[in-house]
């Protein structure tokens, strides 16, 4: 997704976020959070907002997972 010189010159319109792309980083998120240690069946039924605001915090992901496992 270049955003060159044209975007620097002149007031222009963002460039669109594609569906695709949209796609692909959620599935990129949901597979970073299984590599934290959540269970994958819990990451595919979580609603994308929820994966993002874990993903946000690793460090807070990981603790909580810790204090589950004790």
């Amino acid at each position: 997704m270049g955003t060159g010189r044209t975007l620097n010159k002149h007031p222009r319109t963002r460039p669109i976020k594609s569906p695709s792309e949209k796609r692909r980083r959620s599935k990129v998120q949901r597979v970073r959070l299984v590599k934290l240690g959540v269970d994958a069946e819990t990451v595919a039924k979580m609603q994308p907002e929820t994966v993002r605001k874990m993903i946000l915090k690793p460090a807070k992901v990981e603790k909580r997972l810790a204090a589950k496992a004790v």
